[in-house]
């Protein structure tokens, strides 16, 4: 390990403007190696000579670097700290581009949410250095204080976090506040979104509230998805019995005070409803926190319904604007971890834009598509996400097979629904804008009317996530995200469904206008599902010619053959 010079640190009663002062660091009297010495700014605490930095008592993940330069710079807070001061503190006798401590500075302030809600720590001054401009105190008379486990030994079993919670820091304070006043909560959204990552970080920051602990159940990784209740005690530590399973659980936890987190419960949720139903109902001290891709549909149940992080607005060309979206600084900060230095630079600005207003915010999509980067160019991934399937691909080994690609979320969702359902979805994939449940029941049904049983199937995707819905001018409007499209589209081609539905559609659209838009939009979507099909193209692309009748030979399924050139 390198050694580092002793910490000399400015004591926060220094004004700012002294400057002859503030060049000439003041060494802590007495110990300046002290393990003691405390550095506070804002929600963050800093112990340099162990080179910890919490915010809000949990570790936050810096690189070395990076952490070199915030401690430079808190030695002298207010004053100015000159480029070539900081490159030499920082990479001692190595001669190193200015560049790279850009990029570092750039880590350093993602990781501080420097400029986020208003909240400036560190000004640049051009051509000369930096300033750190947030009020400092120093103190030796604190030290690290961590949550305790319990007095009568573990009081929660949450999972370590690896990687920095984006652009959740509102929403997990309202659901923390929510959680304690409600006893049932359910955070839902498509796969991707992050409700694991919310209902973790929402779990650490409530753990303390519960006497008897805040306790995490992975039900995805349970053998039988449906003995929820063994799944609950087996965690909890109390005997199983297979034959009461839930009667024993709900008698065990009668008298007790708890947070119970299930998390993934949809390929259960109806044994999961049940659970939750005879707790709260039995137990008054319980409160459940749980994740779904579908509501549980209980008394009581509050719904946060997770939208994607904001993204900036289309092809916006400025990096520094298109880095305080919270979807963005995901992306950025995904992709400095694959190929160990990015900084965003205005040429790749609107490319980045588009990929994250593309892929919606998800941030299960972010990550894969960054994770790209270190073998594509960032225009190349923007373009690539045609075929979103196709490039979406690159997950973590060691995550959950349902998170190693994006067509692996959406396998996991598809897999859950009904024959009805998943007719349904392929069906309305040939929109790939808003539609009505007049233009869904055209397409699906041929009977345009709002109280056909097709209605009931759209409900029931919508409340699965895997179609969006909005009210615009009182009237329920729906769509499709990007990926799920792609891959709704991709089951109609299988389905030998597609020329007939395709056909539907531009015959729905009378008016000439909304047909070329219908065609225009059909043509869109299926240039991304038949490569093999484009290459043979003697035109070059994938077209629909509304006016060709079918010549589709008898029991085939999936080509198409007489719409396709």
């Amino acid at each position: 390990m390198s050694s580092k010079p002793p910490l000399s640190i400015v004591h926060h009663n220094r004004l700012a403007g002294e400057d002859a002062d503030l060049r000439a660091p003041l060494v802590l009297a007495g110990e300046p190696h002290s393990a003691a010495t405390l550095v506070r700014f804002g929600s963050f605490c800093l112990w340099p000579m162990q080179r910890l930095l919490l915010q809000d008592n949990q570790p936050v993940h810096l690189g070395s670097r990076a952490l070199d330069i915030l401690i430079a710079l808190l030695e002298r807070p207010g004053a100015l700290v000159g480029k070539d001061e900081l490159i030499a503190r920082v990479w001692p006798k190595t001669f190193v581009e200015p560049a790279n401590l850009t990029v570092h500075i750039s880590a350093l302030r993602r990781a501080l949410g420097d400029g986020r809600d208003g909240n400036r720590l560190l000004i640049n001054i051009p051509g000369r250095g930096y300033r750190f401009v947030a009020p400092v105190t120093v103190s030796d008379q604190f030290k690290p204080s961590f949550p305790e486990t319990s007095v009568a030994g573990q009081c929660h079993n949450l999972p370590a976090r690896l990687t920095r919670l984006i652009g959740r820091r509102d929403i997990v304070v309202r659901l923390s506040a929510q959680i304690i006043r409600d006893r049932s909560l359910t955070v839902v959204g498509p796969g991707g979104i992050g409700k694991t990552a919310v209902a973790l970080a929402v779990a650490r920051e409530v753990a303390t509230s519960y006497t008897d602990g805040t306790w995490w159940i992975d039900l995805a990784a349970r053998g039988n998805p449906q003995d929820v209740a063994g799944a609950v005690a087996s965690v909890l530590g109390f005997e199983r019995d297979p034959e009461k399973s839930l009667t024993n659980l709900v008698t065990a936890l009668r008298d007790k005070e708890m947070l119970l987190v299930l998390d993934t419960c949809e390929h259960a949720v109806a044994a999961v409803a049940d659970l939750v139903a005879a707790v709260l109902r039995n137990a008054p001290g319980i409160h459940v926190l749980a994740t779904s891709r579908e509501p549980l549909c209980t008394e009581g149940e509050q719904l946060c319904r997770l939208a994607g992080l904001e993204s900036p607005p289309a092809h916006c060309a400025s990096a520094e604007r298109a880095r305080r979206f919270p979807a963005v600084e995901l992306f950025l900060e995904r992709t400095a971890a694959g190929i160990g230095e990015f900084a965003l630079s205005d040429a790749d600005a609107a490319a980045v834009s588009d990929i994250c207003n593309t892929l919606e915010g998800l941030p299960l999509a972010i990550e894969l598509a960054a994770r790209r980067v270190s073998s594509l160019s960032i225009a190349a991934v923007a373009a690539g996400l045609k075929d979103p399937l196709r490039l979406l691909t690159a997950g973590y080994r060691t995550g959950p097979a349902r998170q190693q690609t994006i067509r692996a979320a959406l396998d996991w969702s598809h897999g859950l629904l009904t024959d009805k359902q998943q007719v349904v979805l392929r069906r309305l994939s040939v929109f790939s804008g808003e539609f009505s449940l007049q233009d869904a029941a055209a397409i699906v049904s041929d009977q345009a009317r709002p109280d056909c049983p097709m209605v009931d199937e759209v409900t029931e995707l919508v409340s699965k996530s895997l179609i969006a819905s909005g009210v615009s001018e009182t009237q329920p409007r729906f769509r499709l995200s990007h990926v799920t499209q792609a891959y709704a589209l991709e089951k109609l081609g299988e389905s030998g469904e597609l020329d007939a539905i395709a056909r539907r559609l531009t015959d729905d659209s009378k008016a000439p206008m909304r047909r070329a838009a219908a065609v225009s939009m059909l043509n869109a979507a299926l240039s991304a599902i038949e490569p093999e099909e484009k290459e043979r193209s003697s035109g070059g692309g994938l077209r629909f010619i509304p006016s060709k009748p079918s010549r589709r030979p008898a029991g085939s399924k999936g080509k198409l053959h007489h719409a396709i050139w």
